[in-house]
């Protein structure tokens, strides 16, 4: 289970509908399993179908991270037009069993936030606990 409260929830969600028609993306940092802040990043891809972190901007959450006593908990992006399901390209690019993997569907009226974590080299549904 992976604990976010609700402003950072509300934050990603933003995000995302802020930077359609593209994906938006970011990190979280925090302790154990709970979210304790929200990093935006930017999609250099500017592509609707896919993402990439900037790599100076990820660079600088984990400085920032290491600062706090925190660590990288999970990444999120969203998809402007499918479910909050792993694509078979996010399910290719996830490869860390220790983050949780966040994705936000704007494609109906109500956002949907879902979570996956890597088990035997396979994406499955993780708990999302709002605090």
């Amino acid at each position: 289970m992976i604990r976010i409260p609700k402003h950072i929830i509300d934050g990603i969600i933003a995000q995302g509908k802020a930077e359609l028609p593209n994906e938006a993306c970011g990190l979280l940092t925090g302790n154990g399993d709970t979210v304790a802040k929200q990093y935006p990043l930017t999609n250099v891809d500017h592509s609707p179908e896919h993402f990439a972190f900037d790599p100076r901007e990820q660079f600088q959450v984990l400085k920032s991270a290491r600062a706090d006593g925190q660590k990288i908990i999970a990444n999120y992006h969203s998809h402007p037009e499918t479910p909050a399901r792993p694509s078979e390209e996010d399910k290719r690019l996830a490869f860390d069993p220790n983050i949780t993997y966040l994705i936000l569907s704007l494609a109906a009226e109500e956002p949907v936030i879902k979570a996956f974590v890597v088990k035997d080299g396979d994406m499955v549904p993780e708990e999302i606990e709002v605090i």
